[in-house]
């Protein structure tokens, strides 16, 4: 059962993020998905020839986990892009946010922070399923660093190409555009 690439074509017109930037997105995006079927059909021919023993069995194995989560992440992020409402303090997100970081300021300070930070990475909002609490994390790369058992709510991409044709090296200005497109509702969806 192959991945098929989602249509995000809806987020074009966004508030300060440029067609070519959108486009040069997805197609990134659409890249991680085909990288994906390709590597899993050649890892089943590799299981059905005999070849899992081996080391370039190993390595599509690994490389695996970079083509899965860079698409995975890829259709988090876009998906809770192209904001419908602001954070309604008194839903669930709302709360919750309060509940783990004193408040919704807090929060965004600490998000902010992290998605600031140098490198490039994710910044991603995170639900821990044992307890409910909500912790930024800095994911550095798609297939490492995702704490075990979490549920990513809100993902921010801090690589460079979410930003740098629009920003150059303005980071903080592309996250306040972030910020002004985030889909409050589809965050919160996502919540356990």
């Amino acid at each position: 059962m192959a991945y098929t690439a989602k249509d995000y074509a809806k987020l074009i017109g966004m508030d300060g993020f440029s067609e070519s930037l959108l486009k040069n997105h997805f197609t990134l995006y659409q890249g991680y998905v085909t990288n994906t079927n390709k590597v899993l059909d050649t890892l089943q021919a590799m299981l059905s020839d005999g070849k899992a023993a081996t080391p370039e069995f190993a390595e599509l194995k690994r490389r695996l986990g970079w083509e899965f989560n860079g698409m995975r992440l890829h259709e988090f992020y876009f998906e809770n892009l192209g904001r419908t409402a602001a954070l309604d303090p008194g839903g669930r997100l709302g709360k919750a946010m309060a509940a783990s970081f004193g408040s919704y300021d807090e929060w965004l300070k600490d998000f902010k922070a992290t998605g600031t930070m140098r490198g490039i990475g994710w910044a991603v909002l995170y639900q821990d399923a044992a307890n409910g609490r909500l912790i930024n994390f800095w994911v550095n790369e798609h297939d490492v660093a995702h704490p075990a058992g979490c549920v990513p709510v809100l993902i921010m991409d801090v690589f460079e190409h979410a930003f740098m044709l629009d920003y150059g090296l303005k980071r903080a200005d592309y996250i306040e555009a972030f910020f002004r497109n985030i889909d409050w509702a589809a965050a919160e969806a996502r919540l356990k």
